[in-house]
């Protein structure tokens, strides 16, 4: 049984415009489901996340990482 049976769409079947407006979605609602959500809710928003962050990461393994988005670049600020 895979995790999506329950109708949700495994992150690898989803075209890249698809996986970029479910990520943006998962990233939206984040906060609002850590303050209001129930546990159950908050670890299924848990695991969409992951799951679409690491379909992200497996497509773009050499993505642009910004120099001020790191440990040094943090520290020139």
């Amino acid at each position: 049984m895979s995790p999506y049976d329950d109708g949700g769409v495994d992150p690898a079947d989803l075209d890249e415009r698809n996986l970029l407006r479910e990520l943006e979605t998962v990233h939206r609602t984040r906060h609002e489901t850590l303050l209001y959500g129930s546990p159950a809710a908050l670890q299924a928003h848990n695991t969409r996340m992951a799951d679409l962050e690491g379909e992200y990461l497996r497509r773009h393994p050499h993505r642009q990482v910004s120099s001020a988005r790191t440990r040094e670049g943090a520290r020139e600020r």
